[in-house]
Protein backbone atom coordinates (compact mmCIF):
# COMPACT_ATOMS: atom_id res chain seq x y z
CA UNK A 1 0.00 0.00 0.00
CA UNK A 2 1.31 3.41 -0.74
CA UNK A 3 -0.86 5.99 0.46
CA UNK A 4 -0.27 7.03 4.35
CA UNK A 5 -1.90 10.08 5.57
CA UNK A 6 -3.20 13.21 4.39
CA UNK A 7 -1.61 15.78 5.30
CA UNK A 8 -4.12 17.92 6.75
CA UNK A 9 -4.90 14.96 9.08
CA UNK A 10 -1.43 14.86 10.46
CA UNK A 11 -0.81 18.86 10.82
CA UNK A 12 -4.37 18.48 12.96
CA UNK A 13 -3.29 15.57 15.15
CA UNK A 14 -3.35 15.65 19.08
CA UNK A 15 0.47 15.07 19.84
CA UNK A 16 3.23 14.41 18.40
CA UNK A 17 3.35 10.27 17.18
CA UNK A 18 5.55 8.05 15.11
CA UNK A 19 5.50 5.80 12.31
CA UNK A 20 3.48 8.69 10.11
CA UNK A 21 3.56 7.75 6.71
CA UNK A 22 2.28 10.96 3.92
CA UNK A 23 2.77 11.40 0.25
CA UNK A 24 2.91 14.55 -1.43
CA UNK A 25 4.52 16.76 -3.79
CA UNK A 26 7.86 19.07 -2.98
CA UNK A 27 7.22 22.94 -2.91
CA UNK A 28 10.95 23.57 -1.96
CA UNK A 29 14.34 21.40 -1.19
CA UNK A 30 16.90 23.05 0.45
CA UNK A 31 20.18 21.18 2.20
CA UNK A 32 22.24 22.91 5.10
CA UNK A 33 25.76 21.20 5.93
CA UNK A 34 24.14 18.48 9.19
CA UNK A 35 20.19 18.30 7.68
CA UNK A 36 17.56 19.05 4.92
CA UNK A 37 14.55 19.96 4.25
CA UNK A 38 11.73 19.01 2.72
CA UNK A 39 8.59 21.20 2.15
CA UNK A 40 5.50 18.70 1.01
CA UNK A 41 2.04 19.80 -0.02
CA UNK A 42 -0.60 16.87 -1.03
CA UNK A 43 -3.27 19.29 -1.79
CA UNK A 44 -6.01 18.25 1.61
CA UNK A 45 -4.49 21.76 2.76
CA UNK A 46 -2.83 25.01 2.65
CA UNK A 47 -0.29 24.48 4.86
CA UNK A 48 2.82 22.53 4.26
CA UNK A 49 4.42 19.61 5.75
CA UNK A 50 8.34 20.09 6.55
CA UNK A 51 10.11 17.55 6.32
CA UNK A 52 13.49 16.76 7.84
CA UNK A 53 15.99 14.35 6.00
CA UNK A 54 19.45 13.17 7.45
CA UNK A 55 22.37 13.21 5.46
CA UNK A 56 22.86 9.83 6.50
CA UNK A 57 19.50 8.36 5.17
CA UNK A 58 20.65 5.46 2.58
CA UNK A 59 19.14 6.83 -0.46
CA UNK A 60 19.97 10.72 0.45
CA UNK A 61 21.56 11.31 -3.02
CA UNK A 62 18.35 10.45 -4.86
CA UNK A 63 16.26 12.16 -2.88
CA UNK A 64 17.39 15.78 -2.63
CA UNK A 65 18.25 15.03 -6.97
CA UNK A 66 14.46 14.47 -7.63
CA UNK A 67 13.62 18.14 -8.05
CA UNK A 68 11.23 20.70 -7.04
CA UNK A 69 8.18 19.25 -7.88
CA UNK A 70 8.91 15.83 -7.16
CA UNK A 71 6.68 13.13 -5.51
CA UNK A 72 7.64 11.73 -2.51
CA UNK A 73 6.50 8.89 -0.07
CA UNK A 74 7.87 9.46 3.73
CA UNK A 75 7.62 7.64 6.34
CA UNK A 76 8.97 9.30 10.36
CA UNK A 77 8.30 10.88 13.60
CA UNK A 78 5.95 13.43 13.97
CA UNK A 79 7.46 15.91 16.58
CA UNK A 80 7.13 19.26 17.70
CA UNK A 81 8.75 22.16 15.45
CA UNK A 82 10.89 25.00 16.51
CA UNK A 83 10.33 27.08 13.93
CA UNK A 84 7.68 29.71 13.84
CA UNK A 85 4.75 29.26 11.77
CA UNK A 86 4.13 25.38 12.20
CA UNK A 87 3.12 23.48 15.11
CA UNK A 88 4.95 20.05 13.90
CA UNK A 89 7.51 18.54 11.59
CA UNK A 90 7.91 14.89 10.63
CA UNK A 91 11.44 13.82 11.32
CA UNK A 92 11.88 11.31 8.23
CA UNK A 93 13.46 7.95 8.78
CA UNK A 94 12.76 6.62 5.01
CA UNK A 95 12.11 8.68 2.09
CA UNK A 96 10.94 7.16 -1.12
CA UNK A 97 11.08 9.12 -4.24
CA UNK A 98 7.79 8.34 -6.57
CA UNK A 99 8.73 10.38 -9.36
CA UNK A 100 11.51 12.72 -10.31
CA UNK A 101 10.91 16.42 -11.42
CA UNK A 102 13.27 17.98 -14.56
CA UNK A 103 14.73 20.66 -13.85
CA UNK A 104 12.15 22.59 -15.89
CA UNK A 105 9.28 22.24 -13.73
CA UNK A 106 7.57 25.79 -14.03
CA UNK A 107 6.75 26.26 -10.37
CA UNK A 108 9.68 27.80 -8.58
CA UNK A 109 9.65 29.51 -5.07
CA UNK A 110 8.08 32.65 -6.69
CA UNK A 111 5.65 34.66 -7.40
CA UNK A 112 3.71 34.14 -11.35
CA UNK A 113 1.67 36.72 -12.87
CA UNK A 114 -2.11 34.50 -13.75
CA UNK A 115 -1.97 34.80 -17.00
CA UNK A 116 1.13 33.27 -17.18
CA UNK A 117 -0.50 30.52 -15.30
CA UNK A 118 -3.40 29.94 -17.42
CA UNK A 119 -0.48 28.69 -19.93
CA UNK A 120 -0.06 25.62 -17.89
CA UNK A 121 -3.44 25.02 -16.44
CA UNK A 122 -2.63 21.18 -15.65
CA UNK A 123 0.39 22.66 -13.13
CA UNK A 124 -1.03 25.61 -11.78
CA UNK A 125 -3.71 23.82 -9.35
CA UNK A 126 0.03 22.85 -7.28
CA UNK A 127 0.80 26.30 -6.47
CA UNK A 128 -0.44 28.48 -3.24
CA UNK A 129 -3.26 30.47 -4.71
CA UNK A 130 -5.08 28.22 -6.73
CA UNK A 131 -4.32 25.06 -4.69
CA UNK A 132 -6.56 28.19 -2.31
CA UNK A 133 -8.92 28.96 -4.97
CA UNK A 134 -10.15 25.39 -6.32
CA UNK A 135 -10.43 24.10 -2.56
CA UNK A 136 -12.58 27.26 -2.25
CA UNK A 137 -14.38 25.73 -5.20
CA UNK A 138 -15.21 22.35 -4.02
CA UNK A 139 -16.10 23.42 -0.49
CA UNK A 140 -18.84 26.20 -2.39
CA UNK A 141 -20.16 23.04 -4.35
CA UNK A 142 -20.49 20.88 -1.56
CA UNK A 143 -22.28 23.74 0.15
CA UNK A 144 -24.89 24.24 -2.74
CA UNK A 145 -25.88 20.85 -2.43
CA UNK A 146 -26.17 20.64 1.26
CA UNK A 147 -28.31 23.83 1.35
CA UNK A 148 -30.92 22.28 -0.66
CA UNK A 149 -30.84 18.55 0.48
CA UNK A 150 -31.22 20.09 3.61
CA UNK A 151 -34.60 21.89 2.71
CA UNK A 152 -35.75 18.78 0.95
CA UNK A 153 -35.17 20.15 -2.17
CA UNK A 154 -34.90 17.20 -5.71
CA UNK A 155 -31.53 17.77 -7.61
CA UNK A 156 -32.47 16.95 -11.18
CA UNK A 157 -29.75 16.41 -14.05
CA UNK A 158 -31.62 18.54 -17.07
CA UNK A 159 -30.00 17.57 -20.47
CA UNK A 160 -27.10 19.07 -22.31
CA UNK A 161 -28.07 18.59 -25.34
CA UNK A 162 -31.14 20.68 -26.20
CA UNK A 163 -34.00 21.66 -28.49
CA UNK A 164 -34.75 25.20 -27.48
CA UNK A 165 -33.15 28.08 -26.33
CA UNK A 166 -33.71 29.36 -23.40
CA UNK A 167 -32.89 32.71 -23.35
CA UNK A 168 -33.55 33.34 -26.81
CA UNK A 169 -30.35 34.61 -27.68
CA UNK A 170 -29.36 32.54 -30.58
CA UNK A 171 -25.86 32.22 -28.50
CA UNK A 172 -25.71 28.55 -28.82
CA UNK A 173 -22.93 25.80 -29.91
CA UNK A 174 -24.53 23.51 -32.69
CA UNK A 175 -24.84 19.71 -32.25
CA UNK A 176 -24.49 18.04 -35.37
CA UNK A 177 -22.89 14.62 -37.02
CA UNK A 178 -22.79 16.23 -40.31
CA UNK A 179 -19.52 16.14 -42.36
CA UNK A 180 -19.46 19.63 -42.70
CA UNK A 181 -18.23 19.52 -46.19
CA UNK A 182 -21.46 17.38 -47.21
CA UNK A 183 -24.13 19.21 -45.08
CA UNK A 184 -27.66 17.87 -46.82
CA UNK A 185 -30.11 20.66 -48.12
CA UNK A 186 -33.66 21.41 -48.81
CA UNK A 187 -35.18 22.10 -51.67
CA UNK A 188 -34.61 26.03 -51.14
CA UNK A 189 -30.97 26.13 -49.89
CA UNK A 190 -31.50 25.84 -45.84
CA UNK A 191 -29.63 22.95 -44.06
CA UNK A 192 -31.69 20.05 -43.82
CA UNK A 193 -31.35 19.14 -40.01
CA UNK A 194 -34.30 16.64 -40.53
CA UNK A 195 -31.49 14.17 -41.80
CA UNK A 196 -29.33 14.91 -38.42
CA UNK A 197 -29.17 12.86 -36.04
CA UNK A 198 -31.51 14.16 -33.55
CA UNK A 199 -34.28 15.36 -36.72
CA UNK A 200 -33.83 19.20 -35.74
CA UNK A 201 -31.75 21.32 -34.80
CA UNK A 202 -29.80 20.92 -31.37
CA UNK A 203 -26.76 22.64 -29.33
CA UNK A 204 -25.23 22.66 -26.36
CA UNK A 205 -27.63 23.72 -23.05
CA UNK A 206 -27.69 27.41 -22.05
CA UNK A 207 -29.83 26.92 -19.15
CA UNK A 208 -31.82 24.25 -17.69
CA UNK A 209 -34.35 26.32 -16.07
CA UNK A 210 -37.22 25.43 -18.91
CA UNK A 211 -36.96 21.29 -17.86
CA UNK A 212 -36.52 22.45 -14.28
CA UNK A 213 -39.58 23.76 -14.56
CA UNK A 214 -41.52 20.64 -15.50
CA UNK A 215 -39.93 19.42 -12.26
CA UNK A 216 -40.67 21.89 -9.90
CA UNK A 217 -44.24 21.35 -10.64
CA UNK A 218 -44.17 17.91 -9.81
CA UNK A 219 -41.72 17.55 -6.69
CA UNK A 220 -42.42 21.27 -5.81
CA UNK A 221 -38.99 22.35 -4.75
CA UNK A 222 -35.98 21.69 -7.38
CA UNK A 223 -32.24 22.31 -8.13
CA UNK A 224 -29.94 21.86 -11.01
CA UNK A 225 -26.45 22.07 -11.23
CA UNK A 226 -24.16 21.21 -14.02
CA UNK A 227 -22.36 22.57 -17.30
CA UNK A 228 -23.53 24.93 -19.47
CA UNK A 229 -22.52 26.75 -23.00
CA UNK A 230 -22.37 29.79 -24.56
CA UNK A 231 -20.91 30.33 -27.95
CA UNK A 232 -20.97 34.11 -27.59
CA UNK A 233 -17.70 35.75 -28.68
CA UNK A 234 -16.43 37.74 -25.28
CA UNK A 235 -13.19 38.09 -23.83
CA UNK A 236 -14.33 39.81 -20.61
CA UNK A 237 -12.89 38.85 -17.47
CA UNK A 238 -16.78 37.72 -16.81
CA UNK A 239 -17.40 35.51 -19.55
CA UNK A 240 -16.56 31.79 -20.59
CA UNK A 241 -17.72 29.89 -22.94
CA UNK A 242 -18.47 26.75 -21.10
CA UNK A 243 -19.57 27.50 -16.78
CA UNK A 244 -21.03 25.63 -14.62
CA UNK A 245 -25.06 27.06 -13.09
CA UNK A 246 -27.15 26.18 -10.13
CA UNK A 247 -31.00 26.71 -10.84
CA UNK A 248 -33.58 26.04 -8.23
CA UNK A 249 -37.33 26.02 -9.57
CA UNK A 250 -40.12 26.31 -6.84
CA UNK A 251 -43.78 25.88 -7.29
CA UNK A 252 -46.26 27.98 -5.12
CA UNK A 253 -43.20 30.16 -4.85
CA UNK A 254 -44.03 34.14 -5.99
CA UNK A 255 -40.80 36.76 -6.01
CA UNK A 256 -41.03 37.44 -2.31
CA UNK A 257 -40.18 33.87 -1.36
CA UNK A 258 -37.56 33.76 -4.09
CA UNK A 259 -36.02 36.83 -3.04
CA UNK A 260 -35.80 34.91 0.55
CA UNK A 261 -34.36 31.83 -0.39
CA UNK A 262 -31.34 33.45 -2.82
CA UNK A 263 -30.60 35.55 0.73
CA UNK A 264 -30.74 32.70 2.92
CA UNK A 265 -28.85 30.85 -0.05
CA UNK A 266 -25.99 33.42 -0.48
CA UNK A 267 -25.67 33.43 3.08
CA UNK A 268 -25.63 29.72 3.45
CA UNK A 269 -23.09 29.09 0.98
CA UNK A 270 -20.59 32.37 2.46
CA UNK A 271 -20.45 31.01 5.65
CA UNK A 272 -20.14 26.83 4.88
CA UNK A 273 -16.72 28.98 2.65
CA UNK A 274 -15.56 31.29 5.96
CA UNK A 275 -15.80 28.25 8.65
CA UNK A 276 -14.09 25.28 6.21
CA UNK A 277 -11.89 27.15 4.14
CA UNK A 278 -10.37 29.65 6.81
CA UNK A 279 -6.65 28.86 5.91
CA UNK A 280 -7.28 29.74 2.26
CA UNK A 281 -9.33 32.01 2.42
CA UNK A 282 -6.48 34.12 5.15
CA UNK A 283 -3.84 33.06 2.59
CA UNK A 284 -6.72 35.17 -0.39
CA UNK A 285 -7.31 37.83 1.71
CA UNK A 286 -3.31 38.35 2.12
CA UNK A 287 -2.17 37.98 -1.77
CA UNK A 288 -5.52 38.29 -3.70
CA UNK A 289 -7.73 40.61 -2.21
CA UNK A 290 -6.95 42.86 0.87
CA UNK A 291 -10.25 42.57 3.02
CA UNK A 292 -11.68 39.65 1.33
CA UNK A 293 -12.44 37.78 4.68
CA UNK A 294 -14.17 41.02 6.14
CA UNK A 295 -16.21 41.39 2.97
CA UNK A 296 -17.39 38.05 3.01
CA UNK A 297 -18.39 37.97 7.26
CA UNK A 298 -20.30 40.79 5.80
CA UNK A 299 -22.43 38.86 3.24
CA UNK A 300 -23.50 36.35 6.48
CA UNK A 301 -24.91 39.38 8.07
CA UNK A 302 -26.08 41.87 5.76
CA UNK A 303 -29.31 42.70 5.35
CA UNK A 304 -30.23 42.01 1.61
CA UNK A 305 -31.78 45.52 0.27
CA UNK A 306 -34.88 45.66 -2.25
CA UNK A 307 -35.21 48.31 -4.84
CA UNK A 308 -37.26 48.37 -7.62
CA UNK A 309 -35.80 49.10 -11.10
CA UNK A 310 -37.40 52.48 -11.41
CA UNK A 311 -36.00 53.41 -8.08
CA UNK A 312 -32.44 52.17 -9.28
CA UNK A 313 -32.36 54.33 -11.96
CA UNK A 314 -33.25 57.20 -10.35
CA UNK A 315 -30.66 57.00 -7.90
CA UNK A 316 -28.50 56.52 -10.50
CA UNK A 317 -30.04 59.35 -12.55
CA UNK A 318 -29.65 61.58 -9.47
CA UNK A 319 -26.10 59.93 -8.69
CA UNK A 320 -24.16 62.56 -10.13
CA UNK A 321 -21.75 59.68 -11.41
CA UNK A 322 -20.32 59.85 -15.02
CA UNK A 323 -21.03 55.98 -16.66
CA UNK A 324 -19.91 54.74 -19.96
CA UNK A 325 -23.44 54.20 -20.52
CA UNK A 326 -26.44 57.00 -20.24
CA UNK A 327 -28.54 56.06 -17.33
CA UNK A 328 -32.34 55.90 -18.66
CA UNK A 329 -35.65 54.02 -18.03
CA UNK A 330 -35.59 50.94 -20.20
CA UNK A 331 -31.41 50.70 -20.41
CA UNK A 332 -30.40 47.20 -19.50
CA UNK A 333 -28.24 47.88 -16.39
CA UNK A 334 -24.30 47.30 -16.96
CA UNK A 335 -21.62 46.45 -14.49
CA UNK A 336 -20.88 49.88 -13.95
CA UNK A 337 -24.62 50.75 -12.54
CA UNK A 338 -24.73 47.44 -10.86
CA UNK A 339 -21.13 47.92 -8.93
CA UNK A 340 -22.33 51.46 -7.74
CA UNK A 341 -25.54 50.23 -6.54
CA UNK A 342 -24.37 47.79 -4.76
CA UNK A 343 -20.78 49.25 -3.20
CA UNK A 344 -21.20 52.76 -2.74
CA UNK A 345 -25.59 53.18 -2.48
CA UNK A 346 -26.38 50.84 -0.19
CA UNK A 347 -22.78 49.15 0.39
CA UNK A 348 -24.08 45.23 0.68
CA UNK A 349 -25.78 43.27 -1.33
CA UNK A 350 -29.41 44.41 -3.13
CA UNK A 351 -31.94 42.87 -4.76
CA UNK A 352 -33.49 44.94 -7.99
CA UNK A 353 -36.79 43.97 -9.05
CA UNK A 354 -39.40 44.36 -11.52
CA UNK A 355 -37.20 45.26 -14.90
CA UNK A 356 -38.91 46.66 -18.30
CA UNK A 357 -40.61 43.49 -19.95
CA UNK A 358 -39.10 44.04 -23.09
CA UNK A 359 -35.46 43.97 -21.01
CA UNK A 360 -35.93 40.34 -19.98
CA UNK A 361 -36.78 37.29 -21.03
CA UNK A 362 -40.10 35.83 -22.04
CA UNK A 363 -40.81 33.48 -19.36
CA UNK A 364 -40.93 36.50 -16.43
CA UNK A 365 -44.34 37.32 -14.90
CA UNK A 366 -45.69 40.14 -16.27
CA UNK A 367 -46.62 42.65 -14.12
CA UNK A 368 -49.94 44.05 -12.87
CA UNK A 369 -48.73 47.16 -14.84
CA UNK A 370 -48.02 45.88 -17.66
CA UNK A 371 -45.20 47.38 -18.25
CA UNK A 372 -42.61 45.40 -16.20
CA UNK A 373 -42.19 41.74 -15.28
CA UNK A 374 -41.17 40.68 -11.32
CA UNK A 375 -37.65 39.43 -12.05
CA UNK A 376 -34.78 39.66 -10.14
CA UNK A 377 -31.27 40.42 -9.84
CA UNK A 378 -29.06 40.14 -6.84
CA UNK A 379 -25.96 42.79 -7.06
CA UNK A 380 -23.44 42.74 -4.43
CA UNK A 381 -20.11 44.86 -4.09
CA UNK A 382 -17.09 44.19 -6.31
CA UNK A 383 -18.94 41.92 -9.27
CA UNK A 384 -22.48 43.23 -9.70
CA UNK A 385 -25.05 40.59 -10.66
CA UNK A 386 -24.52 37.43 -9.24
CA UNK A 387 -27.87 36.11 -9.20
CA UNK A 388 -30.81 36.32 -11.59
CA UNK A 389 -33.92 34.94 -11.12
CA UNK A 390 -37.91 35.69 -11.61
CA UNK A 391 -41.46 34.67 -10.88
CA UNK A 392 -42.44 32.51 -14.10
CA UNK A 393 -45.00 33.55 -15.95
CA UNK A 394 -48.03 30.65 -15.19
CA UNK A 395 -50.93 32.00 -17.14
CA UNK A 396 -51.26 30.19 -20.56
CA UNK A 397 -52.52 32.77 -22.77
CA UNK A 398 -50.04 35.56 -21.41
CA UNK A 399 -47.32 33.16 -21.67
CA UNK A 400 -47.96 32.71 -25.97
CA UNK A 401 -48.52 36.42 -26.03
CA UNK A 402 -45.04 36.58 -24.94
CA UNK A 403 -43.44 33.94 -27.48
CA UNK A 404 -45.11 35.74 -29.95
CA UNK A 405 -43.72 39.12 -28.85
CA UNK A 406 -40.37 37.37 -28.70
CA UNK A 407 -40.32 35.78 -32.07
CA UNK A 408 -40.77 32.33 -30.32
CA UNK A 409 -42.43 29.80 -32.22
CA UNK A 410 -44.92 27.78 -30.22
CA UNK A 411 -44.46 24.41 -31.81
CA UNK A 412 -40.83 24.35 -30.00
CA UNK A 413 -42.36 24.84 -26.94
CA UNK A 414 -45.11 22.65 -26.58
CA UNK A 415 -44.54 20.95 -24.02
CA UNK A 416 -43.77 24.35 -22.04
CA UNK A 417 -47.03 25.57 -22.94
CA UNK A 418 -48.63 22.44 -21.50
CA UNK A 419 -47.40 23.40 -17.74
CA UNK A 420 -49.52 25.89 -17.63
CA UNK A 421 -52.43 23.59 -19.12
CA UNK A 422 -51.88 20.95 -16.83
CA UNK A 423 -52.22 21.79 -12.94
CA UNK A 424 -50.48 25.57 -13.59
CA UNK A 425 -49.09 27.30 -10.37
CA UNK A 426 -47.57 30.45 -9.63
CA UNK A 427 -43.67 29.66 -9.15
CA UNK A 428 -40.29 31.17 -9.63
CA UNK A 429 -36.57 30.55 -9.64
CA UNK A 430 -33.20 31.96 -10.49
CA UNK A 431 -29.98 30.93 -11.46
CA UNK A 432 -26.33 31.47 -9.65
CA UNK A 433 -23.20 31.40 -12.42
CA UNK A 434 -21.25 29.32 -10.23
CA UNK A 435 -17.72 30.33 -11.41
CA UNK A 436 -18.87 34.04 -10.51
CA UNK A 437 -19.57 33.29 -7.01
CA UNK A 438 -16.19 31.64 -6.93
CA UNK A 439 -14.61 34.97 -7.75
CA UNK A 440 -16.70 36.56 -5.26
CA UNK A 441 -15.77 34.13 -2.48
CA UNK A 442 -12.13 33.74 -3.85
CA UNK A 443 -11.67 37.67 -5.03
CA UNK A 444 -10.30 36.79 -8.61
CA UNK A 445 -11.11 38.65 -10.64
CA UNK A 446 -11.28 36.86 -13.81
CA UNK A 447 -13.30 33.71 -14.62
CA UNK A 448 -10.62 31.81 -16.47
CA UNK A 449 -8.87 31.53 -13.04
CA UNK A 450 -11.77 29.78 -11.06
CA UNK A 451 -12.52 27.02 -13.48
CA UNK A 452 -10.07 24.69 -14.05
CA UNK A 453 -9.80 24.43 -17.91
CA UNK A 454 -11.26 27.74 -18.96
CA UNK A 455 -13.07 27.71 -22.44
CA UNK A 456 -12.96 30.87 -24.19
CA UNK A 457 -12.78 32.18 -27.55
CA UNK A 458 -10.05 30.86 -28.95
CA UNK A 459 -8.99 28.47 -26.28
CA UNK A 460 -9.87 24.72 -25.95
CA UNK A 461 -6.65 23.92 -24.14
CA UNK A 462 -5.79 20.57 -22.25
Amino acid sequence: MIRGDKIKAILASAEPRSGVVCCGWARSIRESKQVAFLVLNDGSCFDNLQVIVDPTLANYTEVMAAGTGASYRVTGDLQPSPAAGQKYELKASAVEVLGTSEPSFPLQKKRHSFEYLRTMAHLRVRSNTFGAVFRVRNAAAFAVHRFFQERGFIWVHTPIITGSDCEGAGEMFRVTTFKLDEVPRTSDGKIDFSKDFFSKEAGLTVSGQLEGETFALAFSEIYTFGPTFRAENSNTPRHASEFWMIEPEMAFYDIQDNILLARDFMRYVTRFVLESCASDIAFLDERVEPGLARRLEQVVNAEFKVMTYTEAVDQLARSGEQFEYPVHWGMDLQTEHERFLAEKLVNGPLFVINYPKESKAFYMLVNDDDRTVAGMDLLVPRVGEIIGGSQREHRLEVLKAKLKAFNLREEDYWWYLDLRRFGSVPHSGFGLGFERAVMYLTGMSNIRDVIPFPRTPGNAEF
